[in-house]
């Protein structure tokens, strides 16, 4: 199991680093090849731009919330999401839009998306782009 990518904003591990440095012993141990699994990541990241909380002008990975995502060495993909609120409208809905966007994926064989509400989403989660978006800056 390889553990691509953890906290977003503040915290956003840059690719490079999660390849290269402290998690390079984790995508070194995958039975998927290093350049295929740098690319998967890449090309998920860029599927998880896609999908936009309704209500909010900014992508649920610039919001910060996908906690995790973890590529198995069966490339199946595991994904921690959470909500900007537990009563968001598009609660019953979101999962799925994110597990469509990695499903589609070139490389990807299943999708499984998880919500969690530990630890709770705040606003310091969002990254510099989308504070923008949404006038914090």
């Amino acid at each position: 199991m390889t553990d691509a990518m953890t906290d977003n904003a503040a915290n956003e591990p840059d690719l490079a680093e999660a390849l290269n440095g402290p998690n390079a012993a984790a995508f070194s141990g995958s039975a998927i090849p290093a350049e295929e699994l740098e690319r998967i990541t890449t090309d998920i990241i860029a599927a998880l731009k896609t999908v936009y909380d309704p209500e909010i002008p900014a992508d649920i990975y610039e919001l910060g919330l996908i906690y995790k995502v973890d590529i198995e060495d069966d490339r199946t993909v595991k994904i921690d999401m959470t909500l900007t609120a537990p009563g968001c409208p598009v609660a019953g809905e979101m999962p799925g839009w994110v597990q469509n966007a990695v499903a589609g994926v070139e490389g990807v064989m299943d999708v499984d998306v998880s919500m969690v509400f530990d630890p709770p989403w705040t606003p310091d989660r969002m990254s510099e782009e989308a504070q923008i978006a949404v006038g914090l800056w």
